[in-house]
């Protein structure tokens, strides 16, 4: 199942992370082509998540934070790291289904976990859906460009920018409200429940975030 020319990283994965040659199972985990590779694997009768990055991207930062996360404990264990083969190998979480109840208590906390870490480092290209409060440059040339294209006629064009200006007028971009953030849990899976905690997984776009807007709204409306 691992394509060929991984084959080799993922031996020395293994071998560096649990001392063995080969998996005892293999199963594939991947969504859909074009999604990064992702298996569960059982070595010596513990089954593991192996995650084969084939996105395009600094998988350093993604590494970095995913640690973090984990010694954190919001984040499954991770065993092996090489930023250089693109592959991860971490805990596998069994999940189960997580009560609306238990939601509204436990992933409150697990954010507000999460935004207590020390800041992540700083990305070059802010990716989240509060791209748009990030004032600088990037977003700079970003409306630039989408005022060029000339998308819309010129009075919804107008229009669309008006409200973009009433809304960053209100959300007011502070140094103080960023904090430590997933940013991608707009997905339901990237938050996995085992019975006993909540797992916050797939640490592929963590960022600084203004007080994490999107991820307060899930905690409230989860379950």
């Amino acid at each position: 199942m691992i394509p060929q020319e991984k084959i080799a990283a993922a031996t020395r994965g293994l071998s560096e992370a649990f001392g063995v040659a080969a998996f005892d199972d293999i199963r594939d985990l991947t969504e859909r082509p074009g999604s990064n590779r992702v298996f569960r694997i059982v070595v010596r009768g513990s089954a593991y998540l192996l995650r084969i990055n084939t996105r395009a991207g600094d998988v350093r930062h993604h590494f970095g934070c995913m640690q973090a996360a984990a010694e954190a404990g919001l984040a499954p264990r991770v065993w092996y790291t090489s930023a250089e083969d693109r592959i991860s190998i971490t805990d596998f979480v069994e999940a189960v289904p997580l009560p609306a109840g238990d939601a509204l208590r436990r992933v409150p906390a697990a954010l507000r976990t999460l935004h207590a870490l020390p800041p992540f480092p700083v990305v070059p290209f802010n990716t989240t859906c509060t791209f748009l409060l990030s004032k600088g440059p990037a977003l700079d040339g970003y409306i630039g460009r989408v005022q060029a294209a000339n998308v819309l006629p010129q009075g919804e064009s107008e229009e669309v920018f008006a409200r973009y200006a009433q809304m960053s007028a209100i959300y007011a971009c502070h140094e103080s409200d960023m904090v430590s953030s997933h940013n991608d849990l707009f997905k339901p899976d990237n938050t996995l429940f085992d019975g006993q905690r909540v797992w916050l997984v797939d640490w592929e776009h963590p960022a600084n975030n203004h007080f994490a807007i999107a991820e307060e709204v899930i905690a409230e409306l989860y379950g």
